[in-house]
């Protein structure tokens, strides 16, 4: 570690420490985290931003600051304390603005975590360092299993994993550092191309046939024997998940975190 990575072993410490925080206030947890609610409709603008010093748990916390402790030093050295800090907060901010724009009609959406800047700083150094060894792979093509991973997994919906700021943010790392170092995609054109193609497709794809990224649209174009009484049970199973994270977040959070939809979607649970 050179000088330099002071500022990676500073951010480290701080999102521990406000990661901690929150773990143990659930008003101070929920007056940072993202929420499109809270974005969209009353304008709090700095949740795209906050929401990176916060983590669920302390396994969520440990993975993240793992991540970016074998990932941040080499690139801060390279790059500067002063870009890498603009690395990191903008490529928050790219995670946080693509899973605002999937999630912009479910005003109940919320996310926390470093993730969406993690992944500018990890593939911020994929494109500077593409021989650079990941999981005993090369590092472009971790980078491009990761994308394909994530595509699916904003695709599946099948998790509660935010895939939306995982892709922004790496999209947003990657393209940031092709900025800031043009001769970046001169010296490693093949793997910087590799990565960008499959993502800037599935961009184009999220504005152009937004339905794609929906399983259960697809699913109900192909199946030609859904039924009434399908649709019934599909909408009962989705409206007892959302009770349950609702639940789960109030035991997590506490009743002050829920939005507004949340509220009503619990109150016209207990009526039925």
């Amino acid at each position: 570690m050179g000088a330099s990575g002071f500022i990676s072993l500073f951010i480290i410490v701080t999102t521990c420490f406000l990661s901690y925080q929150g773990f143990k206030h659930s008003d101070f947890f929920a007056k940072y985290e993202f929420e499109v609610e809270k974005v969209l409709l009353y304008r709090d603008y700095k949740r795209l931003f906050t929401s990176v010093i916060l983590h669920v748990n302390w396994q969520h916390l440990i993975f993240n600051m793992i991540a970016l402790f074998f990932f941040s030093f080499r690139l801060e050295d390279f790059i500067g304390p002063a870009r890498f800090i603009l690395l990191y907060i903008v490529s928050e901010l790219g995670g946080n603005l693509l899973a605002l724009f999937i999630h912009r009609n479910n005003p109940a959406y919320s996310s926390v975590g470093a993730s969406g800047a993690i992944n500018g700083v990890i593939f911020a150094s994929i494109a500077v360092f593409p021989a650079m060894s990941i999981f005993f792979l090369p590092g472009w093509l971790f980078g491009l299993i990761y994308i394909l991973y994530s595509v699916y997994g904003i695709r599946s919906q099948s998790n509660n994993i935010g895939h939306e700021s995982h892709l922004g943010g790496a999209l947003t790392g990657l393209l940031l550092a092709l900025v800031l170092y043009p001769n970046v995609l001169l010296h490693n054109t093949l793997p910087v191309i590799l990565l960008l193609v499959p993502t800037i497709s599935f961009m184009i794809i999220i504005v152009k046939k937004p339905g794609l990224l929906m399983v259960d649209s697809y699913w109900f174009n192909h199946n030609y024997n859904y039924t009434v009484d399908d649709r019934f049970n599909m909408q009962k199973k989705n409206t007892q998940q959302e009770v349950d994270r609702i639940l789960d977040k109030i035991h997590q959070k506490g009743i002050n975190s829920l939005s507004r939809k949340e509220k009503e979607v619990l109150e016209d649970y207990s009526k039925k």
